[in-house]
């Protein structure tokens, strides 16, 4: 990663921790990966080889940006999903800014609404920072889109323990999956598809 970008990531970094002390509603917090998890998953993308990414929850593209940065060393791409019209318009600006959005694809859409039209077996790698009530309704889905030795990571499966009780319950009872707790930032949770 060069310099400046480099630079303009602990920007949006300080810009979501300093918004979000001054939110009054949690749609106008940013709820960013902390920036020690930005490296983490480029460094996982990197190391998977993993080219057809998908994202969801974008908020203002901090963490976007990391897997578009990782993504540019495997010939890859992003897609990304975002419900949020203000957040994806922020995101986008900031994609522009990072010169990045040339391997980003923005989706304005419900991630249920999405995801049916995507092609099983097709994704290489998964982030999932989102709606976490919406995440056990969600695996399955997830699981079939995610090719055979692709990885799913769930941000905040340390800071949301119990919010995520159902979800990890469920996970562990799913034959085909190796999970890992990674205490890095607010906790992720590794799920990787047997080959």
């Amino acid at each position: 990663m060069d310099q400046t970008l480099h630079d303009f990531l602990d920007q949006l970094a300080q810009f979501g921790k300093t918004n979000d002390r001054q939110a009054t509603q949690r749609r106008e917090r940013m709820l960013n990966i902390t920036p020690d998890t930005g490296p983490f998953l480029a460094i996982l993308i990197k190391a998977t080889k993993a080219k057809a990414v998908l994202e969801i929850g974008t908020s203002n593209g901090y963490s976007t940006i990391w897997l578009a940065d990782a993504v540019r060393t495997t010939g890859g791409h992003v897609t990304t999903i975002e419900m949020d019209p203000w957040k994806a318009e922020q995101a986008r600006l900031n994609f522009q800014k990072a010169s990045v959005d040339v391997v980003i694809t923005q989706i304005l859409a419900l991630a249920e609404a999405y995801l049916p039209a995507c092609s099983p077996a097709s994704l290489d790698f998964i982030f999932l920072d989102s709606e976490r009530s919406q995440y056990t309704g969600w695996l399955y889905q997830l699981l079939s889109l995610l090719r055979p030795g692709g990885l799913l990571v769930v941000d905040n499966a340390v800071s949301h323990e119990a919010e995520l009780a159902e979800f990890t319950s469920l996970v562990q009872q799913i034959p085909g999956l190796d999970s890992s707790l990674v205490p890095v930032g607010n906790g992720e949770l590794l799920l990787w598809k047997h080959a």
